[in-house]
């Protein structure tokens, strides 16, 4: 059994934002030789989050932010005093991890589906972890 963990960040242009990682978290994958096992993507922060989704049409990221903003909306009545409380409401709804398994050394993805960083408190430099388990 191998393991492998990465540390990996991106930036984060908005806002709020969706920013696409599959390749990078695919260039884990590769440079660990495991052929067969499970990726895990997760990151350590409060007020972002991971989610597979579709990667070939981008009107699918802007129709997630829209409808998030539309269950948890900007302005309410929060206690949290940093002003960001929307964003950890959002995050927690989407998560901060995905796992998703290995065969013959790919990511065993849906043939649309992309991993996601979904940012709700930037722009900002966020942290994500790749980790590998598996098998040559």
């Amino acid at each position: 059994m191998m393991y492998h963990l990465v540390s990996l960040s991106v930036s984060t242009p908005d806002k709020e934002s969706i920013v696409e990682i599959t390749a990078q978290v695919e260039a884990v994958i590769r440079d660990s030789g495991v052929e067969h096992g499970l990726c895990t993507v997760f990151t350590p922060h409060t007020t972002c989050g991971v989610t597979l989704n579709e990667h070939a049409d981008p009107a699918v990221s802007r129709d997630l932010l829209y409808a998030l903003n539309l269950i948890v909306p900007r302005e309410g009545a929060y206690a949290h005093q940093e002003g960001n409380s929307p964003a950890h409401v959002k995050a927690s709804l989407i998560g901060s991890s995905q796992s998703i398994p290995i065969c013959n050394s790919r990511l065993c993805l849906g043939r649309w589906q992309g991993i996601f960083l979904c940012e709700f408190d930037g722009p900002r430099q966020r942290t994500f972890l790749v980790e590998i388990c598996g098998e040559r």
